[in-house]
């Protein structure tokens, strides 16, 4: 393949956790042919820690979404001019990221042709969505024209610090991780259904993983098997984001919602069983793990109620998530 001779990329990805994590299947494609290069990732305010240590990412810059003042953006478009990227590839397909790609003076720029600025870039791919088209083939779209058809899977990069963490919880023990919270209500499996599902699995260790937020259904689970003899941790609010991920990758099974753990599984090839409430896995977010389950309840005509998860079920009888498991 003749490649153009870049130096400098800069991938810019201000959406949700999980996309992020789902963009580091472009950063291992990028540095597979361009092994010298230099990579530097715009994300959302919080999200960095999924590059923390990363071997192949130069550079993280974290944009505080909540400012939307036209100072703040004219200060990103400078810091990025500045930096003379050879290349600007932007995963987000909205205006304001749109205006940075288009005004970034890289020699290339990419972005999809849903972006209202798409006309102004170099090179487009598509967004399609609802057709089982994967959130790793639509980011692929974005450098094939340069990079070709090849299709790399994401990764994460726990350090040696992070598997030594994660082994005092659970050393000599076959264990089960559960990650039963949700941004958004609709893609979080009830309460109820976790304690059934914790009753009935045969290993006798579960760990439960979230953020802080998630501690409070953690605590209830681990309340609720009190007695069935398990053994139930709960780890919500004490693992960083990388060592949930080396946790998740000795698991025998991660359960899982249509959220950012899914995710983390699928970039460390760890097992999963992913169980989609209100959305569906062809808007593709589905499980890339070799060892891989979808549990979903077929044949709701409510279903899916929308792109993302809502706050409740607009139906009010929440059927895609209550008959699951039954």
């Amino acid at each position: 393949m003749n490649l153009p001779p870049y130096k400098k990329f800069l991938i810019i990805q201000t959406a949700f956790l999980g996309d992020v994590i789902l963009l580091t299947s472009l950063i291992e494609k990028i540095r597979f042919f361009y092994p010298e290069g230099s990579i530097t990732v715009l994300v959302k305010k919080g999200n960095a820690v999924v590059f923390d240590y990363h071997p192949f990412v130069h550079e993280v810059w974290e944009m505080d979404k909540n400012d939307k003042s036209i100072s703040a953006l004219w200060q990103w478009i400078k810091k990025i001019r500045k930096e003379k990227f050879d290349a600007v590839i932007n995963a987000h397909r909205y205006f304001r990221t749109g205006l940075l790609t288009a005004f970034s003076g890289a020699r290339h720029t990419a972005g999809y042709k849903e972006n209202p600025l798409s006309f102004m870039f170099h090179h487009c791919g598509r967004f399609r969505i609802g057709d089982g088209t994967h959130e790793i083939e639509r980011l692929n779209s974005l450098v094939e024209d340069f990079l070709g058809n090849e299709i790399h899977k994401p990764r994460l990069y726990p350090t040696e610090q992070d598997w030594e963490i994660v082994s005092a919880y659970v050393r000599g023990k076959e264990y089960m991780c559960f990650a039963p919270g949700s941004v958004w209500k609709t893609k979080q499996w009830p309460l109820v259904k976790w304690i059934e599902l914790g009753k009935k699995i045969k290993e006798n260790t579960i760990c439960i993983l979230g953020s802080n937020a998630d501690d409070n259904l953690g605590t209830e689970i681990k309340n609720a098997l009190d007695g069935y003899n398990k053994e139930v941790i709960n780890l919500c609010g004490k693992l960083s984001l990388l060592q949930s991920a080396a946790l998740m990758a000795g698991a025998k099974m991660n359960y899982v919602n249509d959220s950012a753990p899914l995710h983390i599984a699928s970039a460390m090839n760890a097992p999963v069983t992913a169980i989609f409430c209100s959305t569906v896995p062809e808007f593709g977010f589905y499980p890339l793990s070799d060892k891989s389950e979808i549990w979903q309840v077929n044949g709701l005509s409510c279903r899916p109620c929308g792109i993302h998860g809502k706050t409740e079920c607009p139906k009010g009888h929440f059927k895609c998530a209550e008959v699951i498991f039954n």
